[in-house]
C-alpha cells in the first residue's frame, strides 16, 4: 500500500486554479512526499492555454475570457462545464521517472478504465489526429481518450526538480456522472496500484503561496501575454 493525498477543491477562478497547481508542485516533496491528486472546477467560463503558445494567436482562436496561461504545455482548453484534475508527483516516486509519453499514456489509461467502470466504452487514440492548430479538443494526441471517435480527455505535463505536474481536462459524455467517475478514479487506483487515499487540505503556507501567485502572476497580463 502507498498513500496518496486527495484534494477536492471548491470552484475557483482561472488564475487561482493555475496558481494552486503550481503551489502544489512546489510543495509536493515537503508535504509528505506523496502524490497529490486534485479534483477541481471553475467559478467562471474561461480558457487555459499552453505555456509555450502565443497569446495573440490564442486570443484570436477563442472568444472565451479570461485567458490564463498554464504552467504546463498543450493547446487551448475551454473550461466551465469540464471536469478538471491535476496530479503532482514528487521526484522520489516512480511516476516521476517515466518518460513523458509513458506518463501521458498511464494517466489516460487510468481515466479510460474509470469511464469503463461506469459503462462508457472509451478508448485511447492510437495515433495523433491533427485538426485546428492550438485547439486541444479539436484534434487528438496519441493516447488521448476518445469516446464515439471524439476526444473527451486531454492533459499537459511539466517536469521540474520539484516534481511532475499533470493537468487534465475531461469534456464528459452527457450520460456521465461526475461523482461516480471520481469514485471510479479513486477505486481504480486502489485496485491497480494499491493506493490508500488520505483526504487532504493544503497547509496554510501553500494556500498563501497560491493566493500570491494568483494575484501577482496568473491574473496579470505580463505573464499571460508575455509570448
Amino acid at each position: 500500500m502507498e498513500t496518496w493525498f486527495l484534494l477536492r477543491s471548491p470552484a475557483g477562478s482561472a488564475a487561482y486554479n493555475m496558481a494552486l497547481d503550481e503551489a502544489l508542485l512546489s510543495c509536493v516533496e515537503k508535504c509528505g512526499a506523496s502524490p497529490i491528486f486534485r479534483f477541481y472546477s471553475w467559478s467562471e467560463p474561461a480558457a487555459s492555454f499552453g505555456y509555450f503558445q502565443r497569446y495573440a494567436e490564442v486570443a484570436a482562436a477563442t472568444p472565451l475570457r479570461p485567458l490564463v496561461r498554464r504552467p504546463t504545455g498543450g493547446g487551448i482548453v475551454p473550461h466551465g462545464r469540464d471536469w478538471t484534475y491535476s496530479l503532482c508527483v514528487p521526484p522520489s516516486h516512480a511516476w516521476y521517472r517515466l518518460k513523458a509519453l509513458d506518463s501521458y499514456r498511464q494517466i489516460h489509461q487510468w481515466i479510460r478504465v474509470a469511464f469503463e467502470i461506469l459503462g462508457i466504452r472509451a478508448r485511447l487514440a492510437p495515433t495523433r489526429r491533427v485538426s485546428a492548430p492550438g485547439q486541444c479538443f479539436a484534434g487528438a494526441e496519441q493516447f488521448d481518450v476518445l469516446f464515439r471517435n471524439c476526444k473527451i480527455a486531454g492533459a499537459a505535463q511539466r517536469r521540474t526538480q520539484d516534481g511532475l505536474l499533470i493537468q487534465g481536462s475531461i469534456q464528459p459524455p452527457a450520460e456521465a456522472d461526475r461523482d461516480a467517475w471520481e469514485r471510479a478514479i479513486c477505486g481504480r487506483a486502489a485496485e491497480e496500484w494499491s493506493v490508500q487515499w488520505a483526504v487532504w487540505q493544503p497547509p496554510s503556507d501553500v494556500e498563501r503561496q497560491a493566493a500570491a501567485l494568483a494575484a501577482n502572476k496568473y491574473s496579470k497580463d505580463h505573464y499571460n501575454q508575455h509570448r
